[in-house]
């Protein structure tokens, strides 16, 4: 009889044991255990992103961005006491490197979040690594579709899509100014494609579809066959999704060759260098922006966010000029602190995320609010248009004065 009872109390404890250890696993997210990159004095993030190689402009300027404010937020001691230390990897805008760097940001590195990654092809390769980790990914350097349709719990897209930039422009191009001819040169990959079915959707709210379409190789400048086909269409505006460099050579030898319609880029091109490489050939080229140009004299005075980025750039970057791709990664740097700070010290994956999705109408300076939900994890909607003018792209206010100059007064009438 005793030793009966007394095994009902050893397997009545060992039941309890177990219990307990099934609670301890059920919780492994919440506060009770520290997730991956996270240490009372530290939190460690990573990003992969072209830092060498034909869209090196542009990785390196977002992370430049991001940077100005890292670094100015542990100079202030940090989020709750941890400074916040960045990896950065480079993947030459190549996908499979992309991946490869990631697997080792997630498995060997144990980041906390991702953070700040770079283009289309890269990025959306990391989506089922992304859901499969459960980890974060904050503030891309793309507009891509696929970040946000279907809906991606652990994404968070702070800028406005390619699909948003491509239907404002043809709103312009066919309202404004009354073009009907509108042709797309496009990247040939997932980046390009997204680019291209947006201005087609846009499109087809007129009733039109392209008169053509011109495509390149990513990493190439060959865009003589594209440029061949939109040159016969006669084509009154291009709209235009790639980088900068094959952007430039294109319309540089569509000049060449008498070809002068209005020419128009999405975000990814890197207006700056853009400018750049067009020099005094940039007349009539348009970029559609996420961000305010910040340089621009109507952003410097009314835009403070604009300022702070000016500002803290030349703090630790000197020898750097401000653009608005080191704006938007700038930008994407004051997302993740403010979801950190709302997290609280308890820091968790989930916990993150849920304090992202409480923001709303937050004010980063920059004329448009920003705004999450449970639903919804794009946080700018807003475009910004801007014109190449006196060797820079200026922020466009009035575009009665657009319709004047390429029209001509009675035209524009």
């Amino acid at each position: 009889m005793f030793k009966r009872l007394l095994s009902t109390i050893l397997i009545v404890i060992i039941l309890g044991l177990s219990v307990a250890c099934d609670r301890t696993g059920i919780e492994a997210d919440g506060p009770a255990q520290t997730p991956p990159g996270v240490t009372d004095s530290e939190i460690l993030i990573g990003s992969s992103l072209a830092l060498s190689g034909h869209a090196s402009y542009l990785g390196k300027q977002t992370m430049l961005g991001a940077m100005s404010y890292l670094k100015y937020i542990n100079e202030q001691g940090g989020v709750h006491g941890r400074a916040i230390r960045v990896i950065p990897y480079d993947d030459k805008y190549d996908p499979p490197l992309c991946v490869s760097n990631t697997q080792k940001l997630i498995i060997e590195d144990k980041v906390f979040s991702l953070f700040s990654y770079v283009g289309t092809p890269t990025t959306v390769k990391i989506i089922p690594l992304v859901d499969q980790a459960k980890i974060p990914l904050v503030g891309m350097f793309t507009g891509a579709n696929a970040l946000r349709e279907p809906f991606q719990p652990y994404i968070i897209n702070v800028r406005a899509s390619y699909y948003q930039e491509t239907a404002e422009a043809v709103r312009r191009f066919v309202e404004d100014l009354g073009f009907r001819r509108i042709a797309v040169f496009y990247q040939y990959d997932a980046y390009g494609f997204d680019g291209l079915k947006g201005t087609e959707i846009a499109l087809k709210r007129y009733g039109l579809t392209p008169v053509a379409r011109g495509s390149y190789t990513r990493g190439t400048s060959d865009i003589e066959e594209g440029l061949s086909r939109i040159v016969s269409s006669q084509a009154e505006a291009v709209v235009m999704i790639g980088t900068y460099e094959p952007c430039a050579r294109f319309i540089l030898r569509a000049h060449e060759q008498g070809f002068t319609p209005l020419f128009h880029n999405v975000s990814f091109v890197g207006a700056e260098e853009l400018a750049r490489l067009l020099g005094a050939e940039g007349e009539n080229v348009f970029v559609t922006q996420v961000v305010p140009p910040p340089e621009s004299p109507e952003s410097r005075t009314l835009l403070w966010g604009a300022g702070e980025y000016i500002d803290l750039l030349r703090r630790y970057y000197p020898d750097e000029r401000p653009n608005s791709v080191g704006l938007e990664g700038y930008i994407n740097a004051k997302v993740m602190v403010e979801g950190l700070m709302r997290a609280g010290p308890d820091l968790t994956r989930e916990g993150f995320i849920r304090a992202l999705e409480s923001i709303q109408d937050y004010s980063l300076g920059i004329a448009n609010t920003l705004s999450f939900s449970a639903k919804d994890h794009q946080g700018f909607d807003r475009v910004y248009f801007t014109r190449f003018t006196d060797g820079k792209f200026v922020l466009i206010t009035d575009w009665n004065d657009v319709k004047s100059n390429i029209l001509g007064d009675e035209a524009a009438q």
